[in-house]
C-alpha cells in the first residue's frame, strides 16, 4: 500500500481562524480528506480529530504540522506522542514552520540528537507560553473584577412587586417564604436577590 500524506490543524476556540494552517496543507498537497482539524486547547491529546487521525496512520506515512504548538501545549506529552507516533506507529513528522523538525531528514545520529534536542526546547517553549496565557488571563479577571466587571449571564429582572415584597419582608410583616411566592421565586432565589437589593437605596 502506498504511503499516505496527513496534515494536522488545531486551533483553541472555534473562533480562532485556521485559514493559515489550512493553506500550508494545501501549499504541500495534503489531500482534503486527510487533513483532520481540531477546535479545543492543545493542554492534552485528549482531541476526537486527532485520534481518529492517529487510528489510521500507518508505518511510512508523512503527517504535517504547521508549528509544533498546534500539535499541543504540554511538554511532557508532546514529546511522547511524538516518539509514539515515529517509533511505535513509524510515521515521518514535518513541522513546517521549523525545518529542522523534518524526521525524513538526518536520520543519522546527529541528526536524530539535534532534532530530539530542538524538539525538548520548542516543546518547553509551547507549555510555557500556554502557562503564561493562563496566567495573563488570571491577572486580566481579577483586575476586571476589582474594577466592578462583572463576569457571566446578567440576572433576570426583578417582578415588578419585589420592592414592595422586599419592604414588607424587611419588615416582619411576611415571611421569606410569602414574598418570594409572592414574587414567583423559589425562596433561595429571594434570599440571594434581597442580598444585592439591599445594598441598593430606594
Amino acid at each position: 500500500m502506498a504511503e499516505k500524506v496527513y496534515g494536522y490543524i488545531r486551533v483553541s476556540s472555534a473562533d480562532q481562524n485556521e485559514d493559515r494552517q489550512r493553506i500550508a496543507m494545501r501549499e504541500r498537497a495534503v489531500p482534503e480528506g486527510q487533513i483532520f482539524t481540531d477546535k479545543q486547547s492543545g493542554k492534552d491529546f485528549n482531541r476526537e480529530n486527532y485520534r481518529r487521525m492517529v487510528r489510521r496512520l500507518r508505518a511510512g506515512d508523512l503527517l504535517y504540522i504547521l508549528s509544533i504548538d498546534r500539535l499541543g501545549r504540554n511538554y511532557e506529552e508532546i514529546q511522547n506522542q511524538w516518539r509514539a507516533l515515529t517509533k511505535e506507529i513509524g510515521i515521518d513528522i514535518c513541522v513546517i514552520d521549523m525545518p529542522l523538525l523534518d524526521t525524513r531528514n538526518g536520520k543519522n545520529l546527529m541528526g536524530t540528537f539535534i532534532a530530539d534536542l530542538l524538539l525538548q526546547i520548542l516543546s518547553f517553549v509551547a507549555q510555557n507560553e500556554r502557562e503564561n496565557i493562563r496566567e495573563r488571563q488570571a491577572q486580566g479577571i481579577a483586575a476586571a473584577k476589582a474594577w466592578g466587571v462583572r463576569f457571566g449571564r446578567p440576572p433576570r429582572p426583578l417582578p415588578p412587586n419585589y420592592t414592595s415584597a422586599y419592604r414588607r419582608w424587611k419588615r416582619g410583616a411576611i415571611t421569606g417564604t410569602q414574598a418570594a411566592k409572592e414574587c414567583g421565586m423559589p425562596l433561595s432565589t429571594f434570599r440571594y436577590r434581597a442580598r444585592a437589593f439591599g445594598k441598593v437605596p430606594f
